[in-house]
């Protein structure tokens, strides 16, 4: 075998190689869901996941400091008004669950839920 053609051969091996690997990367990342609070809810106001599978919750307040709350999947964040606050969550349990803004917002700040459907 010539020199050239030696060095050719692992050279299109690892082209190979390099090209799999952004698309192996990518099946990785993670999910995100774009949520808004907003006195007094959150929208959208349900949003459904799948057991096991890790989601990015991004979540932007438009007014005041809100809190995003659900003891069950274990989220407990601030929401800083213009600021993005990401929430990592891998949920074990199906079931529907309610969040709450647990930071008082305002008057109608007990009516401020969203529901989380966790399926299978």
């Amino acid at each position: 075998m010539k020199p050239k053609n030696f060095l050719m051969i692992p050279m299109l091996l690892l082209s190979g190689l390099a090209l799999q690997f952004p698309i192996h990367l990518r099946a990785q990342e993670s999910k995100v869901i774009e949520i808004t609070a907003k006195r007094f809810a959150f929208t959208p106001n349900e949003i459904t996941l799948k057991k096991g599978e890790t989601v990015k919750l991004r979540v932007v307040s438009e007014d005041v400091v809100h809190g995003l709350y659900l003891k069950p999947l274990k989220i407990d964040a601030d929401i800083q008004p213009g600021k993005t606050t990401e929430i990592t969550v891998t949920p074990q349990t199906v079931g529907k669950f309610t969040a709450i803004c647990d930071h008082f917002c305002g008057v109608n700040h007990g009516n401020m839920k969203m529901t989380i459907a966790v399926e299978e």
